[in-house]
Order: C-alpha cells, then structure tokens, then sequence
C-alpha cells in the first residue's frame, strides 16, 4: 500500500513547534515523517533553519511509531561524510530502526556557507558518490582508512552501531544520475511523479527493486486552509520558489538571490502548481500522480507555519481517509 508521510519543514518553523508537530501528525495517523536540511530559508518570509539533526534526535524521542528521513542531507561540504556517518547511526539507535538516510548532492543556499565553493553537478556528484562509500565503510563497523579523490578518512570507527543498519535513499532526476546511484542506494528520493525515474531505477543492474525492497519516496507541497483566498497568499509568500525547477533551486545562493528570481511570480502561477484552500479531494488528484507513476511513498508538505496545528488536527485525518480510499 502507498505510505503517506508529514514534511517537518525546517524553513518555516523552529525546533520546538515542529517536534510538537512531529508528535501531533504521528497521532493524526502519519505513516512517516521527513525533514529537510538547511542551513537557510528559500525566502526571508519562511524565517527559520534550525539544524536538522538536533531536531531529528528530539522527534525521535517523542514519537514512536513513525519512520523518519532526512529529506535530503548533503555529506560533502557542510558536513564531511564521516561525521554523516556517525550521526546517522546515532540517530537510528534513538529512533530504534525507524530513520532512513535520505541523501543527495546539495544546494548551494546550504552549502557555500563553509566556504568551500560550489561545484560544477559533475563533481558534486562525483563527491557524492564517494560520500556514499565512506558512509558505507564505516557503518559496518570496522576500522577505516580512507584517501579518495574528495575526501580522507584517519583511523576512524563508529563506535555506536544499530543493529538493524541504517539505509540510504537518493535523491536523483536525470537519467545519468539514477543510473550511477540506483546501485549505491537503498531507496529512490524525488520530487516529481515522473514514472520514466522509477523505471529507469528499475532498469539499472544491481540496483534494489521499486515495489519489492526498495522505495520510491516523492514529496508535494499543498496549502490547505478553509479560506482559498487566505491559502493561496501564504503559499504564494512562502513557496513560490518552488517553481524554479532544481537546476535554478540548487544553485541560487541566498534567500535574496531566490527573492530576486521569483520578483514576477504571480499568486495565481502558484496556485497552479500547489493545491490551495479546504478541498481536499483537489488535493488527492495532485497526490495521485506520484502512485500513478509508481511511487510507494509520498509526503506532504503543508506551506507556511501559521496554521499548521489546525491542519493537523482538522484536515489531516480526513485527508488522509481519502488518500488512503484512492491509493493502490
């Protein structure tokens, strides 16, 4: 059966009030829980970045149920892959075998801010790819020595390990890139319902099955309100970035850079692409293309914080009643 998941959005709110909404859409009959990890907003107006792992650990805690994710991580620039490595499996020792580690190769808005540069997507990739072995070698437990092409490891072990492992989804669009990481992953991470990405992940020798062992995990914004007009100011505010597409969104630098992109983005351009207001049955057509094109797991993001305990605690249930009726 598709899975239904809560996007804890670290852009539009704190710590505290996303581990109460992490506790309230676990209550609301969430099946997962992701969270994305940033170090700044797509836009002034959303006005958080709380670090991501702090408040994994904390959602781990006061839940029990709920799988959780990193949606997605970067271990190449902001965080070396060693130390991705090891919070990882601390994590899944606290959530006791619920977390996946969701990983991809970064967006700039994050990741300039250690000064490292940002580099051309073949070296990114090329970086991840090494990431991903690194966080392979030392999740076995064993002692690791490491000299690649982007990274070095001295004598490192992680001394910590769950016993059920940790597994690693990856974010990925075009076809190059399924066909190098379907293999090194565990689960599929996108954000388009574009069948031809899982069976181009399907039609990659050795990489784990879609609709056997592994996940296909996609993500869609909706801004439920009762009042349309009131939805679709707050998704206009807050998330008319998202129509950039990725190669605008991961190289923009700073939440000015995103403003400046998105000067002559009309609130009705918007709410073309992001279900807005009280009908939740428009909602389910807009979830429906991600299991149409063979997704197993969708999450949901609800834009903007304010409001997002009434979505909970009102439209949530139901919501899911009738994704639940229509999904396969």
């Amino acid at each position: 059966m598709t899975r239904f998941g809560y996007t804890l959005m670290t852009e539009q709110s704190g710590p505290r009030e996303l581990v109460s909404y992490a506790v309230a859409a676990e209550r609301a009959g969430f099946d997962f829980e992701v969270m994305s990890d940033h170090f700044s907003p797509w836009l002034t107006e959303q006005g958080h970045a709380p670090y991501a792992w702090t408040t994994l650990g904390a959602v781990a805690q006061a839940t029990e149920r709920v799988g959780l994710m990193t949606y997605v991580t970067c271990p190449t620039l902001r965080y070396h892959p060693a130390v991705v490595a090891q919070k990882a499996a601390t994590l899944q020792i606290l959530a006791e075998g619920r977390f996946t580690l969701g990983l991809g190769s970064g967006e700039n808005l994050n990741e300039h801010v250690v000064g490292e540069g940002w580099p051309a997507i073949a070296e990114r990739q090329d970086m991840l790819a090494e990431a991903i072995e690194v966080i392979r070698s030392l999740h076995t437990g064993e002692l690791v020595d490491h000299r690649g092409d982007f990274f070095q490891v001295d004598s490192a072990r992680i001394w910590d390990l769950p016993e059920e492992g940790v597994d690693i989804g990856v974010a990925v669009a075009g076809a190059r890139a399924i066909e190098r990481f379907a293999p090194l992953a565990d689960h599929l991470v996108a954000v388009e319902p574009r069948a031809d990405i899982v069976e181009t992940w399907n039609g990659v020798d050795g990489a784990p099955r879609i609709g056997g062992d592994a996940r296909a995990v996609g993500q869609i914004p909706i801004c439920w309100d009762p009042d349309e007009d009131a939805a679709v100011a707050r998704a206009h505010e807050q998330f008319r970035w998202f129509g950039g597409g990725w190669s605008v969104n991961a190289d923009l630098p700073t939440p000015a850079g995103f403003s400046g992109a998105t000067t002559y983005v009309r609130p009705e351009d918007v709410a073309e692409s992001i279900p807005c207001g009280p009908d939740l049955d428009k909602v389910v057509e807009a979830v429906s293309a991600y299991w149409e094109a063979g997704f197993t797991d969708v999450a949901l993001v609800q834009v903007g914080d304010e409001g997002q305990d009434r979505f909970i605690s009102e439209a949530a249930g139901p919501l899911l009643e009738k994704l639940r009726a229509a999904a396969p």
